[in-house]
């Protein structure tokens, strides 16, 4: 379990002379996850990924943290998100400040 707020979409990007960007909320969330996420090594081959997000806001849109939060993760374990075949959200409510995001990465 990782101790974190989850990014929106809405969040993770901004617009600049017309093209989209990440924006610093994103780098950030990007930095952190990089450091809190654990060790592992991912399969090469279909994956099964399993994320459940603890949210403080219960209009939090579960799709809308999925995103970046799979983006970050490809690029940390160095893996196609293609490769996907199965995956489940669960969205889990609780108190401000107890946020948090768990994974788990298997085989299809």
């Amino acid at each position: 379990m990782i101790k974190i707020k989850a990014l929106t979409v809405n969040k993770a990007h901004r617009t600049y002379n017309g093209r989209i960007l990440k924006s610093r909320e994103y780098h950030a969330y990007e930095q952190e996850l990089f450091y809190l996420l654990p060790k592992l090594e991912v399969p090469d081959c279909k994956l099964i990924l399993n994320v459940r997000f603890g949210l403080s806001s219960k209009l939090s849109d579960l799709d809308n943290l999925a995103k970046p939060f799979i983006d970050i993760l490809q690029k940390k374990y160095n893996f196609n998100d293609r490769m996907i075949y199965k995956l489940t959200l669960v969205k889990e409510d609780v108190k401000k400040g107890d946020e948090y995001i768990d994974f788990d990465i298997s085989s299809y």
